[in-house]
């Protein structure tokens, strides 16, 4: 998920402007928490002597993979069920209306595989293969040959060897099971990585001829992707380094981030990247405001590890936060925190990975955007951070800093 444009989308602000919003929406989201413990079953759940032994009521089918917008959630379960909540002012949730739930609504009645979200728009592969998008799509990122909304999935031209999807707020990348990559959407910055033409474009065009690619992730104006062979490719926006390049070149096609050939996972920021190698480290590079790079410096065009730990599994990166689990079960998060979604308890800024709590039943399944969810070894989904539009699914809007369990369907 990596990783928003348009009135809904990850508006990108002066930085006077954000800082000042930032510290206004955390006194708004501590206020709104400290009313909230006031307040019915559902928020008392989150207080320490009850966080982590969930009610026998929240009780639901195992959570395989779970997605997070702006201010959206969707999750599917081992059935192969989909549901989604939050904001649907664009029909983000899929159940064919503009209505937004605090609780999950099912999306259709199909077998769903892989799961994404942008800001505003979802995107889902199902177990037949077959590609389906829904909600934003000022810029084409739907893939339908349109630039109409769509409150109910919509297919992606008529294959059935979609693999892997990656929604960007702009734009959306995917990889078929031949190895092939294709990316529509928004092209201002060349992110699609065909060229600087067209402008957009509203289906799928093919980057390249290479079938080796493994793995996409899509940023506001960049993607970056890894290939079998371990390689890691970036192009598009490059104005903060988050090609990872060691200049900032903007780049209109694929272009190698060094010469390493260990690469296991990428994800995508607003303007940062983070990925992870082999060897269980973990590196970061381009915008560093907040502190998402989480090395406690600048700005970096080339990727800098985070740390010198070796036990880093995945990572995951949206806006200007970035999240990641290691092979202890440990999750740890860092950058921005305005809302909370780094779920230390606190509202401010981390330059460093900060854990999340002491579990250590955290699986690779987890995003953070303005909010976060998380999924733990028994199928519990948990949510923090955000919470206006009911998207962290804990039948509440309060703000959570902290992780509370999402009351799911079962």
């Amino acid at each position: 998920m990596n990783g928003h444009q348009g009135g809904r989308g990850w508006t990108r602000w002066g930085r006077a402007a954000r800082t000042a919003a930032a510290t206004a929406a955390a006194s708004i989201g501590v206020a709104v928490l400290a009313i909230g413990l006031t307040a019915g079953p559902a928020v008392a759940r989150v207080n320490s002597a009850e966080r982590g032994s969930p009610n026998a009521s929240l009780a639901a089918a195992p959570v395989s993979r779970v997605a997070a917008g702006s201010a959206h959630t969707c999750a599917t379960f081992a059935d192969g069920t989909l549901w989604c909540w939050g904001d649907n002012y664009s029909g983000q949730l899929g159940d064919g209306t503009t209505t937004s739930r605090p609780g999950p609504a099912r999306v259709g009645d199909a077998t769903w595989a892989r799961i994404d979200a942008g800001a505003s728009n979802t995107c889902g592969v199902r177990t037949d293969g077959t590609l389906w998008c829904w909600g934003g799509n000022y810029n084409g990122q739907l893939g339908d040959g349109t630039t109409t909304n769509r409150t109910g999935p919509v297919r992606v031209g008529d294959a059935t060897t979609w693999a892997s999807v990656s929604a960007g707020p702009n734009h959306t990348c995917a990889v078929r099971t031949t190895g092939t990559l294709w990316c529509w959407g928004l092209n201002r910055s060349a992110q699609l990585g065909i060229g600087t033409s067209p402008y957009r474009a509203t289906t799928p065009v093919q980057v390249g001829t290479a079938t080796t690619w493994a793995s996409v992730a899509t940023g506001f104006g960049h993607t970056c992707a890894i290939r079998t062979d371990r390689t890691l490719w970036c192009w598009g926006d490059n104005i903060d380094g988050q090609l990872g390049l060691g200049n900032l070149d903007y780049r209109a096609t694929p272009t190698q981030v060094g010469t390493v050939a260990t690469w296991t996972g990428v994800t995508t920021g607003y303007a940062h990247t983070c990925a992870v190698r082999a060897d269980g480290t973990l590196w970061c590079w381009g915008e560093n405001g907040y502190g998402q790079l989480g090395n406690g410096g600048g700005f970096q065009t080339s990727p800098l590890q985070v740390g010198s730990a070796t036990t880093w599994a995945r990572v995951d990166a949206s806006v200007d936060s970035s999240c990641a689990v290691r092979t202890d079960g440990s999750l740890w998060c860092w950058g921005y925190n305005a809302y909370g979604q780094l779920g230390d308890g606190t509202t401010t800024h981390r330059s460093a990975p900060t854990r999340v709590g002491t579990a250590t039943t955290w699986t690779d399944g987890f995003v953070v955007t303005y909010h976060s969810c998380a999924i733990r070894t028994d199928g519990g989904l948990w949510c923090w951070g955000n919470n206006t539009s009911g998207q962290l699914g804990d039948g509440t809007t309060t703000n959570r800093s902290t992780p509370v369990q999402a009351v799911l369907p079962g």
